[in-house]
């Protein structure tokens, strides 16, 4: 089990790939706001959810200077065919060997029908422009999160 993070720690750094193979490091947003979730797999119905309400989002978040990138376990295969069926316009980033979500303690011991394993925590952090995660949720709900991170974040009225 990884552990927590916490608003004011230093978020850790990273480097994942696309599905085209390009790479991402969290370096190379220094200045910028991050909005950084993980989701357990693309293509299924919660998933899709989020990501395509991130989507449908994405306009408005970039406008207040937000970058949204997705992390799941998923292989670059996955990757391309969520990003192409569900037009998706933000970069899905394959963790497969989940060092990155547990990093952010977004990899750990989750329960489904009475049957304990371990997996990825549905997790959001919003890190600032000088690497600071300000904001980080665990166990978040698909439906109607990224609503709910909007109000979080003050951008939308509670």
């Amino acid at each position: 089990m990884s552990t927590r993070l916490e608003p004011g720690t230093k978020a850790p750094s990273f480097t994942l790939e696309d599905y085209t193979g390009q790479q991402y490091f969290l370096a190379d947003y220094a200045g910028h706001k991050v909005i950084l979730y993980f989701y357990p797999k693309a293509s299924t119905p919660g998933c899709t959810k989020e990501a395509c309400d991130f989507r449908d989002n994405l306009a408005s978040l970039k406008s207040l200077g937000y970058v949204v990138l997705g992390v799941s376990p998923d292989k670059p295969a996955a990757l391309e065919k969520f990003t192409t069926k569900e037009s998706l316009t933000f970069p899905l980033l394959s963790d497969a060997d989940h060092a990155v979500a547990l990093a952010y303690g977004a990899w750990g011991e989750k329960k489904n029908y009475g049957k304990v394993y371990e997996g990825l925590i549905r997790s959001t952090f919003v890190i600032n422009e000088q690497g600071i995660i300000e904001l980080a949720q665990y166990n978040v709900r698909a439906t109607g999160h990224v609503a709910k991170l909007r109000r979080d974040l003050g951008i939308d009225p509670k």
